[in-house]
């Protein structure tokens, strides 16, 4: 019969897992940031444009958020 995983064991799987999304948000985050500055540097885009684009998609989803928990009858 086998033996069911003690809470510590558990407890420790849940902090591994954590690390390793930690470490893998990390890496997005570098890349994400890298490839940003690329843009900017081959003038692909500008600073101004990308804020204005950052701060568009943040009201969006704020939008989205506030109409997901209040829905219209």
């Amino acid at each position: 019969m086998p033996r069911k995983p003690s809470a510590a064991l558990d407890h420790l799987n849940l902090v591994a897992k954590l690390a390793d999304l930690k470490e893998d948000h990390y890496r997005t985050l570098l890349t994400l940031s890298a490839m940003t500055e690329l843009l900017i540097d081959k003038g692909l885009i500008t600073p101004e444009e990308l804020e204005l684009k950052v701060r568009s998609l943040d009201t969006e989803l704020d939008e989205l958020i506030v109409a997901s928990l209040h829905p219209m009858p």
